[in-house]
């Protein structure tokens, strides 16, 4: 046994599309989304290392490149759906764990079934790179939707969708990367020229009172 399986399932990844069953303008495979995330944890982790902390660039990169690989198992599931209620989240999250452990212990040579196990793991924990993680996958998907937003996109699933990516990006204020983002790199975002900047402008500005506070 080999590794052709997982190989051959990374083209899986480009067939899936985030944000299944609306309207969008542009489309963002599970694949495109896992490789930008890992490029804006890269980022993320030189401001922390910049800040006075260690990072385990390893640690980071695995968790951000394969943070969504189970994803192939049951795809991406609408957002609103997903964090519905915690118990069907829980349960989401114990289908992919269980498809993740058997497809590594009948796919995976055994000789790399430990790193896989660990890549494919859960990587949103409580360490930095998992925390990292959590801000990257979020910045991401702050940019998807504005992306729409700044097209012109009619569906509102969009605005809120960007409001629920930086209320959890805000979880994480105490952090050096977050407080760059916030001052440097969300201002820039906002000073574009779109026909809902005063709308996105407002939304943006009440949160940051209300997280802030």
């Amino acid at each position: 046994m080999g590794m052709n399986q997982f190989l051959q399932s990374l083209s899986d990844l480009e067939t899936i599309n985030r944000a299944p069953g609306y309207f969008k303008f542009e489309q963002h495979s599970v694949a495109a989304h896992s490789f930008k995330v890992a490029e804006v944890a890269q980022f993320l982790g030189d401001v922390e290392e910049q800040a006075g902390h260690d990072i385990n660039w390893r640690l980071l990169y695995e968790k951000s490149l394969n943070h969504d690989y189970t994803e192939r198992f049951i795809g991406d599931i609408k957002t609103p759906v997903k964090y519905a209620t915690p118990q069907l989240r829980t349960m989401l999250a114990d289908v992919e764990k269980s498809l993740t452990a058997n497809f590594i212990e009948n796919e995976i040579p055994t000789q790399f079934q430990a790193a896989y196990a660990r890549r494919l793991g859960e990587g949103k924990d409580d360490s930095l790179e998992g925390q990292i993680l959590s801000v990257a996958d979020k910045v991401d998907l702050l940019y998807e939707s504005f992306g729409e937003i700044q097209k012109g996109n009619p569906e509102p699933v969009y605005m809120s969708i960007y409001r629920e990516s930086l209320a959890t990006i805000l979880k994480f204020k105490q952090m050096a990367c977050v407080q760059y983002f916030l001052s440097a790199v969300l201002p820039e975002m906002l000073a574009a020229d779109f026909s809902d900047r005063q709308k996105l402008a407002e939304l943006t500005s009440d949160l940051l009172k209300e997280k802030q506070a």
